[in-house]
This record gives structure tokens, C-alpha cells and sequence, in this order.
């Protein structure tokens, strides 16, 4: 990919897959506004209209390995392509657990903008680690709140039972 708008070296540090969780774990407004400095430096168009709804998850079952569903998920998606000044389309995508097609809309642009390296994704990057520390930052806190209601069941069975008492 050559041209006025592909940027340098400067290479995302996240597998794509995770790009949409860290950047729903920030602020909406956040995600949109960066969205939208795209939407007036390119030409944006909706390959499929964003869309939110439900979604049936499916979960195999550990010990039998039959599918089951335990319930439904919000689930939305958008797909965008990215026309640059070099007469190129660019691909961007997003399916989040989540109700807001316009977020996934917004997380769509800023996909195909990353994944492409279009001139200004640098800008996104930032955006990326921070969401992945507050994800980091959740983690540490989940783990923190296990630690505290964890038993300690090895000490049962040490103490014999008066049962003349």
C-alpha cells in the first residue's frame, strides 16, 4: 500500500480481534469524536447499514460437548469502506456486545482506518492503549475481589467432633 494517504511505521501493537473490546471499554464520546475526525478527512460509506439487536449465544457444554444456549446478548454491527485521496477503498468492520450501532458504526471507521494505517490512525493508537488499561485495570479488581471470598477448605477434617459435648 502506497501513497499520499498510508502512513509510515507506525504499527498498531494489538491484534485486530482486540481492537473493538478496548475501544468499547472507553468512553462513547470518546470513540465517536475520534470517528469523526475520519468522517471529514475521507469519504465514508456503509457497506451494510449499522444494525443492533440480539443475538442467540451458544456455549458447548464442558463434559457432554453438546451447544446449548443460555440466553440472549446485545449484539451490533456496521460495516464501512473508506475511500481515500489516492481513489483506493479501504475495509472496516465491527461486531460488539453491545446495543449502540452508532458506537459500532464509530468503531467500524476507526477499524478500517488502523487496520489500512490511512494517514491520522496514529491519533487512534492512544486510544487503544487506554482502553486496554482500563481493561487491565478491571482484571486486577476482579481478581482482587476472588482473592477475597476464596475458602480455604484444607483445614476441614483437622478437628475431631466432640460429640459428647
Amino acid at each position: 500500500m502506497t501513497g499520499p494517504e498510508i502512513a509510515g511505521d507506525n504499527q498498531v501493537p494489538l491484534p485486530r480481534h482486540q481492537w473493538p473490546r478496548c475501544l468499547l471499554a472507553l468512553d462513547a464520546r470518546e470513540v465517536r469524536t475520534a470517528a469523526e475526525q475520519f468522517e471529514q478527512a475521507f469519504r465514508i460509506e456503509d457497506v451494510q447499514l449499522p444494525q443492533s439487536g440480539l443475538g442467540l449465544m451458544k456455549i458447548r457444554d464442558g463434559a457432554l460437548g453438546e451447544l446449548y444456549f443460555p440466553g440472549e446478548i446485545p449484539l451490533a454491527t456496521a460495516r464501512v469502506r473508506i475511500l481515500a485521496a489516492d481513489k483506493t477503498w479501504y475495509d472496516g468492520a465491527a461486531q460488539v456486545m453491545d446495543d449502540r450501532a452508532s458506537l459500532a458504526r464509530a468503531i467500524a471507521v476507526l477499524d478500517g482506518v488502523l487496520a489500512n494505517q490511512l494517514r491520522g490512525h496514529e491519533t487512534v493508537i492512544p486510544l487503544l492503549h487506554k482502553g486496554q488499561n482500563h481493561l487491565a485495570a478491571q482484571a486486577k479488581e476482579r481478581k482482587a475481589l476472588l482473592e477475597t471470598t476464596r475458602v480455604n477448605f484444607s483445614t476441614l477434617g483437622h478437628y475431631e467432633e466432640d460429640d459428647h459435648a
